[in-house]
């Protein structure tokens, strides 16, 4: 299956497109009318281009770059919008695209580094649909999907469901269960991905080599909205999550048959400023010996908040280093109002 890349203007036809795929993943007549009674129309017209121009002194520059595009879903009746944080992470300007291909400045509202989320309000005159959120722990593999992307992607195509497991990012991120989806989706960033319902599932992240564990088989990776729901409500009166933030190195890392390498770390902060060099392997936290990005993780997690010594266990050749740093809150390393 490909992309249906239909240009701006003409998201009716692309709407029909979305309700016959559904058709024909659906097997029984009940089901069938009640995909009959989705507006197709509404779904098309919530997801919307996103374009950011991020300072080239920030942080994320450096690997996200200062001009990034993606996509977002209007999630309620105010114009709150949903994307993947870091296609707006530091912007100093962001551009909405509505689906009728008006152009809308807005502003960053939360983002959330525990899920990777990030909130935009669209600005005055902005009007569209919104999307309701389904209940992502339901979505089973096998189950076919819909990827809806806005901006000059507009599009939509139908997808697979090939896993449902954790994934463990380099860059200090972790989720316990996200969906996998077959075939690739190129423009994933911040797409919708919406079940028979007509319901928001998840938001796309990433483009993945091996979506089907244990197979090269390339595909995308999704944040499920279950992972939003339960701060929310912190994310809307605070802009961050009111608990206390986890302790954050400040590198970027690779697995490596259950070891973990130093490729990157991050300038003034915390690994950097205890010493931690690129090329080094970080084999334990405190004596304990780590098996893999995600046990390390939550071994550092475990230490206690921001702020937190986090003692490493180096290897630098064939000697064995104790670095003891000395953790950071990572929203406050991030010029989230670069305009201030």
């Amino acid at each position: 299956m490909r992309v249906v890349a239909t240009p701006v203007g003409s998201w009716r036809t692309v709407g029909f497109l979305m309700l016959a795929l559904l058709l024909v993943t659906v097997g029984d007549q009940a089901r069938a009318a009640e995909a009959e009674r989705i507006d197709p129309e509404r779904v098309v017209r919530s997801v919307v281009g996103i374009r950011a121009v991020v300072p080239p002194d920030s942080q994320s520059s450096q690997t996200l770059g200062t001009e990034r595009t993606g996509s977002g879903v209007v999630i309620d009746g105010s114009g709150l919008i949903l994307t993947i944080g870091y296609t707006v992470m530091e912007a100093s300007q962001i551009t909405v695209t509505a689906a009728d291909g008006r152009d809308f400045p807005a502003t960053l509202s939360a983002y959330d580094p525990v899920s990777g989320f990030g909130l935009l309000r669209a600005g005055l005159g902005f009007q569209a649909p919104w999307l309701r959120l389904a209940d992502s722990h339901q979505v089973k593999e096998g189950d076919t999907l819909l990827v809806v992307t806005g901006g000059e992607a507009r599009g939509a195509a139908a997808v697979h469901v090939v896993g449902k497991r954790e994934f463990a990012g380099y860059w200090e991120y972790l989720l316990d269960e996200a969906l996998f989806t077959f075939p690739p989706i190129r423009a994933f960033n911040g797409a919708a991905l919406v079940n028979g319902d007509g319901r928001l599932v998840g938001v796309g992240s990433l483009l993945v080599g091996e979506a089907v564990q244990g197979r090269g088989v390339p595909g995308n990776m999704f944040v499920p909205v279950s992972a939003l729901e339960p701060i929310l409500a912190d994310l809307l009166a605070y802009g961050r999550r009111q608990e206390p933030p986890r302790p954050w190195l400040g590198v970027t890392l690779r697995e490596e048959t259950g070891r973990i390498l130093v490729e990157k770390v991050s300038p003034r902060g915390p690994a950097e400023t205890a010493g931690v060099r690129p090329g080094d392997w970080i084999v334990g936290v405190g004596g304990q010996g780590v098996g893999g990005l995600a046990d390390f993780y939550r071994k550092l997690w475990s230490l206690g908040p921001a702020g937190t010594v986090v003692p490493l266990d180096v290897m630098r050749g064939e000697a064995l280093t104790p670095v003891p740093v000395t953790s950071g809150d990572r929203v406050r390393f991030l010029r989230l109002t670069p305009t201030l």
